[in-house]
Protein backbone atom coordinates (compact mmCIF):
# COMPACT_ATOMS: atom_id res chain seq x y z
CA UNK A 1 0.00 0.00 0.00
CA UNK A 2 1.35 3.40 -1.03
CA UNK A 3 -1.43 6.03 -0.87
CA UNK A 4 0.72 8.98 -1.95
CA UNK A 5 2.00 7.19 -5.07
CA UNK A 6 -1.52 5.93 -5.78
CA UNK A 7 -2.89 9.48 -5.70
CA UNK A 8 -0.11 10.68 -8.02
CA UNK A 9 -0.88 7.89 -10.49
CA UNK A 10 -4.61 8.64 -10.29
CA UNK A 11 -4.14 12.37 -10.94
CA UNK A 12 -1.74 11.49 -13.75
CA UNK A 13 -4.36 9.23 -15.34
CA UNK A 14 -6.98 11.97 -15.02
CA UNK A 15 -4.66 14.43 -16.76
CA UNK A 16 -4.01 12.00 -19.62
CA UNK A 17 -7.71 11.23 -20.08
CA UNK A 18 -8.61 14.94 -20.13
CA UNK A 19 -5.88 15.60 -22.72
CA UNK A 20 -7.19 12.62 -24.69
CA UNK A 21 -10.70 14.11 -24.70
CA UNK A 22 -9.30 17.47 -25.80
CA UNK A 23 -7.54 15.80 -28.76
CA UNK A 24 -10.74 14.00 -29.72
CA UNK A 25 -12.65 17.29 -29.53
CA UNK A 26 -10.05 19.01 -31.73
CA UNK A 27 -10.34 16.22 -34.32
CA UNK A 28 -14.15 16.02 -34.15
CA UNK A 29 -14.56 18.57 -36.94
CA UNK A 30 -12.88 16.17 -39.36
CA UNK A 31 -13.81 12.64 -38.29
CA UNK A 32 -17.04 10.95 -37.12
CA UNK A 33 -17.31 9.46 -33.60
CA UNK A 34 -16.97 5.84 -34.76
CA UNK A 35 -13.65 6.59 -36.42
CA UNK A 36 -12.46 8.36 -33.26
CA UNK A 37 -13.46 5.31 -31.20
CA UNK A 38 -11.36 3.07 -33.44
CA UNK A 39 -8.23 5.22 -33.19
CA UNK A 40 -8.65 5.75 -29.43
CA UNK A 41 -8.95 2.00 -28.84
CA UNK A 42 -6.63 0.51 -31.46
CA UNK A 43 -3.58 2.64 -30.64
CA UNK A 44 -4.03 1.94 -26.93
CA UNK A 45 -3.48 -1.80 -27.53
CA UNK A 46 0.32 -1.65 -28.19
CA UNK A 47 0.76 0.42 -25.03
CA UNK A 48 -1.18 -2.11 -22.95
CA UNK A 49 0.71 -5.07 -24.48
CA UNK A 50 4.04 -3.34 -23.82
CA UNK A 51 3.04 -2.79 -20.20
CA UNK A 52 2.09 -6.46 -19.78
CA UNK A 53 5.37 -7.55 -21.41
CA UNK A 54 7.37 -5.41 -18.97
CA UNK A 55 5.48 -7.02 -16.09
CA UNK A 56 5.95 -10.51 -17.60
CA UNK A 57 2.18 -10.98 -17.59
CA UNK A 58 1.53 -11.63 -21.29
CA UNK A 59 0.29 -15.18 -20.65
CA UNK A 60 -1.68 -14.68 -17.48
CA UNK A 61 -2.75 -11.07 -18.07
CA UNK A 62 -4.86 -11.80 -21.16
CA UNK A 63 -6.44 -15.05 -19.97
CA UNK A 64 -10.22 -14.98 -19.70
CA UNK A 65 -12.80 -17.27 -18.17
CA UNK A 66 -15.86 -15.27 -19.30
CA UNK A 67 -15.34 -14.21 -22.95
CA UNK A 68 -18.97 -13.23 -23.44
CA UNK A 69 -18.78 -11.03 -20.36
CA UNK A 70 -16.05 -9.06 -22.12
CA UNK A 71 -18.19 -8.84 -25.26
CA UNK A 72 -21.15 -7.37 -23.38
CA UNK A 73 -18.92 -5.00 -21.42
CA UNK A 74 -17.31 -3.98 -24.71
CA UNK A 75 -20.63 -3.29 -26.42
CA UNK A 76 -21.91 -1.14 -23.58
CA UNK A 77 -18.59 0.63 -22.97
CA UNK A 78 -18.04 1.36 -26.66
CA UNK A 79 -21.54 2.82 -26.94
CA UNK A 80 -20.69 5.11 -24.03
CA UNK A 81 -17.40 6.13 -25.64
CA UNK A 82 -19.05 6.83 -29.00
CA UNK A 83 -21.81 8.95 -27.50
CA UNK A 84 -19.31 10.87 -25.39
CA UNK A 85 -17.07 11.57 -28.39
CA UNK A 86 -20.09 12.69 -30.40
CA UNK A 87 -21.14 15.07 -27.62
CA UNK A 88 -17.66 16.63 -27.53
CA UNK A 89 -18.33 18.12 -30.97
CA UNK A 90 -21.27 20.16 -29.63
CA UNK A 91 -20.62 21.02 -25.99
CA UNK A 92 -17.81 22.67 -24.00
CA UNK A 93 -15.23 20.24 -22.63
CA UNK A 94 -16.01 21.06 -18.99
CA UNK A 95 -19.75 20.62 -19.52
CA UNK A 96 -19.23 17.19 -21.06
CA UNK A 97 -17.12 16.20 -18.05
CA UNK A 98 -19.73 17.55 -15.64
CA UNK A 99 -22.51 15.48 -17.23
CA UNK A 100 -20.31 12.36 -17.23
CA UNK A 101 -20.06 12.68 -13.44
CA UNK A 102 -23.59 11.24 -13.49
CA UNK A 103 -22.16 7.77 -14.15
CA UNK A 104 -20.92 6.93 -10.60
CA UNK A 105 -24.29 8.01 -9.23
CA UNK A 106 -26.16 5.77 -11.64
CA UNK A 107 -23.88 2.84 -10.78
CA UNK A 108 -25.43 2.82 -7.30
CA UNK A 109 -28.91 2.46 -8.81
CA UNK A 110 -27.92 -0.10 -11.45
CA UNK A 111 -25.98 -2.20 -8.93
CA UNK A 112 -29.14 -2.45 -6.85
CA UNK A 113 -31.25 -3.31 -9.91
CA UNK A 114 -28.97 -5.84 -11.61
CA UNK A 115 -26.58 -7.11 -8.92
CA UNK A 116 -28.95 -7.13 -5.98
CA UNK A 117 -26.75 -4.81 -3.91
CA UNK A 118 -28.48 -3.25 -0.93
CA UNK A 119 -28.84 0.52 -1.18
CA UNK A 120 -29.96 2.38 1.92
CA UNK A 121 -31.39 5.83 2.48
CA UNK A 122 -28.03 7.58 2.85
CA UNK A 123 -26.74 6.59 -0.59
CA UNK A 124 -30.12 7.13 -2.25
CA UNK A 125 -30.19 10.66 -0.80
CA UNK A 126 -26.67 11.29 -2.12
CA UNK A 127 -27.68 10.01 -5.55
CA UNK A 128 -30.76 12.27 -5.57
CA UNK A 129 -28.58 15.23 -4.58
CA UNK A 130 -26.12 14.45 -7.38
CA UNK A 131 -28.87 14.10 -9.97
CA UNK A 132 -30.20 17.50 -8.90
CA UNK A 133 -26.74 18.86 -9.59
CA UNK A 134 -26.81 17.32 -13.08
CA UNK A 135 -30.17 18.98 -13.72
CA UNK A 136 -28.64 22.31 -12.71
CA UNK A 137 -25.82 21.74 -15.21
CA UNK A 138 -28.36 20.89 -17.91
CA UNK A 139 -30.85 23.61 -16.96
CA UNK A 140 -29.56 26.23 -19.44
CA UNK A 141 -29.93 23.65 -22.23
CA UNK A 142 -33.40 22.60 -21.06
CA UNK A 143 -34.58 26.21 -20.74
CA UNK A 144 -33.23 27.09 -24.17
CA UNK A 145 -34.93 24.03 -25.66
CA UNK A 146 -38.28 25.20 -24.22
CA UNK A 147 -37.72 28.71 -25.54
CA UNK A 148 -36.71 27.42 -28.94
CA UNK A 149 -33.43 29.33 -28.80
CA UNK A 150 -31.11 26.33 -28.45
CA UNK A 151 -29.44 24.98 -31.56
CA UNK A 152 -30.25 21.41 -32.51
CA UNK A 153 -26.59 20.46 -32.16
CA UNK A 154 -26.31 21.60 -28.54
CA UNK A 155 -29.54 19.87 -27.57
CA UNK A 156 -28.42 16.68 -29.28
CA UNK A 157 -24.98 16.96 -27.68
CA UNK A 158 -26.45 17.20 -24.17
CA UNK A 159 -28.66 14.16 -24.80
CA UNK A 160 -25.76 12.14 -26.22
CA UNK A 161 -23.42 12.88 -23.30
CA UNK A 162 -26.16 12.01 -20.82
CA UNK A 163 -26.62 8.74 -22.72
CA UNK A 164 -22.86 8.21 -22.51
CA UNK A 165 -23.06 8.52 -18.72
CA UNK A 166 -25.89 5.97 -18.57
CA UNK A 167 -23.97 3.44 -20.66
CA UNK A 168 -20.76 4.13 -18.69
CA UNK A 169 -22.64 3.24 -15.50
CA UNK A 170 -23.94 0.03 -17.10
CA UNK A 171 -20.39 -0.80 -18.19
CA UNK A 172 -19.24 -0.47 -14.57
CA UNK A 173 -21.91 -2.97 -13.54
CA UNK A 174 -20.50 -5.44 -16.08
CA UNK A 175 -16.99 -4.75 -14.76
CA UNK A 176 -18.16 -5.51 -11.21
CA UNK A 177 -19.22 -8.92 -12.48
CA UNK A 178 -16.03 -9.48 -14.45
CA UNK A 179 -13.63 -8.67 -11.59
CA UNK A 180 -14.91 -11.71 -9.73
CA UNK A 181 -13.13 -14.00 -12.21
CA UNK A 182 -11.01 -11.81 -14.52
CA UNK A 183 -7.78 -9.90 -14.05
CA UNK A 184 -7.87 -6.14 -14.52
CA UNK A 185 -5.37 -6.34 -17.38
CA UNK A 186 -7.63 -8.76 -19.26
CA UNK A 187 -10.62 -6.45 -18.79
CA UNK A 188 -8.65 -3.47 -20.09
CA UNK A 189 -7.13 -5.34 -23.05
CA UNK A 190 -10.27 -7.08 -24.29
CA UNK A 191 -12.26 -3.87 -24.00
CA UNK A 192 -9.74 -2.13 -26.26
CA UNK A 193 -9.97 -5.01 -28.75
CA UNK A 194 -13.78 -5.02 -28.73
CA UNK A 195 -13.97 -1.24 -29.07
CA UNK A 196 -11.49 -1.34 -31.97
CA UNK A 197 -13.61 -3.93 -33.81
CA UNK A 198 -16.84 -2.02 -33.19
CA UNK A 199 -15.23 1.26 -34.20
CA UNK A 200 -13.94 -0.34 -37.41
CA UNK A 201 -17.45 -1.63 -38.11
CA UNK A 202 -18.58 1.97 -38.59
CA UNK A 203 -16.31 2.32 -41.66
CA UNK A 204 -19.18 1.77 -44.17
CA UNK A 205 -21.13 4.61 -42.53
CA UNK A 206 -18.71 7.24 -43.72
CA UNK A 207 -15.20 7.61 -42.39
CA UNK A 208 -13.24 10.68 -43.42
CA UNK A 209 -9.68 11.08 -44.61
CA UNK A 210 -8.23 13.23 -41.80
CA UNK A 211 -5.56 15.85 -42.24
CA UNK A 212 -2.07 15.10 -40.95
CA UNK A 213 -2.73 17.12 -37.79
CA UNK A 214 -6.07 15.40 -37.10
CA UNK A 215 -4.48 11.99 -37.71
CA UNK A 216 -1.73 12.82 -35.22
CA UNK A 217 -4.36 13.90 -32.69
CA UNK A 218 -6.30 10.64 -33.09
CA UNK A 219 -3.19 8.47 -32.74
CA UNK A 220 -2.08 10.60 -29.80
CA UNK A 221 -5.49 10.16 -28.16
CA UNK A 222 -5.12 6.38 -28.40
CA UNK A 223 -1.63 6.40 -26.91
CA UNK A 224 -2.65 8.76 -24.11
CA UNK A 225 -5.68 6.58 -23.40
CA UNK A 226 -3.48 3.50 -23.13
CA UNK A 227 -1.04 5.14 -20.73
CA UNK A 228 -3.93 6.66 -18.79
CA UNK A 229 -5.44 3.22 -18.30
CA UNK A 230 -2.12 1.86 -17.04
CA UNK A 231 -1.74 4.69 -14.51
CA UNK A 232 -5.36 4.22 -13.41
CA UNK A 233 -4.93 0.47 -12.93
CA UNK A 234 -1.68 0.97 -11.03
CA UNK A 235 -3.25 3.56 -8.73
CA UNK A 236 -5.94 1.11 -7.63
CA UNK A 237 -3.29 -1.54 -6.98
CA UNK A 238 -1.41 0.79 -4.63
CA UNK A 239 -4.31 1.97 -2.42
CA UNK A 240 -7.95 1.38 -1.60
CA UNK A 241 -10.61 2.67 -3.95
CA UNK A 242 -11.93 5.00 -1.25
CA UNK A 243 -8.53 6.74 -1.10
CA UNK A 244 -8.03 7.08 -4.85
CA UNK A 245 -11.52 7.56 -6.30
CA UNK A 246 -12.23 11.12 -5.02
CA UNK A 247 -9.30 12.42 -7.07
CA UNK A 248 -11.32 11.63 -10.21
CA UNK A 249 -12.97 14.99 -9.61
CA UNK A 250 -9.69 16.81 -10.19
CA UNK A 251 -10.62 16.35 -13.85
CA UNK A 252 -13.00 19.31 -13.55
CA UNK A 253 -10.15 21.69 -12.77
CA UNK A 254 -8.19 20.31 -15.70
CA UNK A 255 -11.10 20.46 -18.16
CA UNK A 256 -11.89 24.04 -17.16
CA UNK A 257 -8.23 25.02 -17.66
CA UNK A 258 -7.84 23.24 -21.00
CA UNK A 259 -11.26 24.43 -22.15
CA UNK A 260 -10.30 28.02 -21.40
CA UNK A 261 -6.81 27.99 -22.93
CA UNK A 262 -7.48 25.75 -25.94
CA UNK A 263 -11.15 26.27 -26.82
CA UNK A 264 -11.85 29.72 -25.29
CA UNK A 265 -14.59 28.16 -23.14
CA UNK A 266 -15.61 29.98 -19.96
CA UNK A 267 -17.70 27.92 -17.50
CA UNK A 268 -20.85 29.56 -16.16
CA UNK A 269 -21.63 29.99 -12.47
CA UNK A 270 -24.73 27.80 -12.93
CA UNK A 271 -22.65 24.94 -14.33
CA UNK A 272 -20.03 25.21 -11.58
CA UNK A 273 -22.70 25.20 -8.84
CA UNK A 274 -24.25 22.09 -10.35
CA UNK A 275 -20.85 20.42 -10.58
CA UNK A 276 -20.15 21.22 -6.92
CA UNK A 277 -23.37 19.43 -5.95
CA UNK A 278 -22.53 16.39 -8.11
CA UNK A 279 -18.99 16.17 -6.71
CA UNK A 280 -20.26 16.45 -3.13
CA UNK A 281 -22.71 13.62 -3.79
CA UNK A 282 -19.98 11.47 -5.34
CA UNK A 283 -17.63 12.00 -2.41
CA UNK A 284 -20.41 11.15 0.05
CA UNK A 285 -21.10 7.89 -1.80
CA UNK A 286 -17.38 7.00 -1.80
CA UNK A 287 -17.17 7.80 1.93
CA UNK A 288 -20.23 5.64 2.62
CA UNK A 289 -18.80 2.76 0.56
CA UNK A 290 -15.62 2.95 2.66
CA UNK A 291 -17.59 2.97 5.91
CA UNK A 292 -19.61 -0.06 4.80
CA UNK A 293 -16.43 -1.85 3.75
CA UNK A 294 -14.84 -1.30 7.16
CA UNK A 295 -18.03 -2.50 8.83
CA UNK A 296 -18.08 -5.70 6.76
CA UNK A 297 -14.40 -6.31 7.55
CA UNK A 298 -15.11 -6.02 11.30
CA UNK A 299 -18.01 -8.44 10.98
CA UNK A 300 -15.84 -10.97 9.15
CA UNK A 301 -13.17 -10.75 11.87
CA UNK A 302 -15.83 -11.22 14.54
CA UNK A 303 -17.00 -14.49 12.98
CA UNK A 304 -15.03 -17.42 14.52
CA UNK A 305 -13.31 -19.76 12.00
CA UNK A 306 -14.96 -23.12 11.41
Amino acid sequence: MSPFRAILFKVGSVLLFVCMSALIKLASDEVPPGQAVFFRSFFAIPVILGWLALRHEMRTGLRTIMPMGHVWRGLVGTTSMGLGFAGLAYLPLSEVQAILYTAPLLVVIFAAMFLGEEVRVFRLTAVAMGLCGVLIVLSPRLTAMQDGTLGTGEALGAIMVLGAAVFAALAQVFVRKLVRTEQTSAIVFWFSVTASVLGLATLPFGWAIPSASALAMLVGAGILGGFGQILLTTSYRLADVSVVAPFEYSSMLLTVAIGYWVFDEVPTLVMLSGVALVIAAGVLIIWRERALGLERAKQRKAVPPH
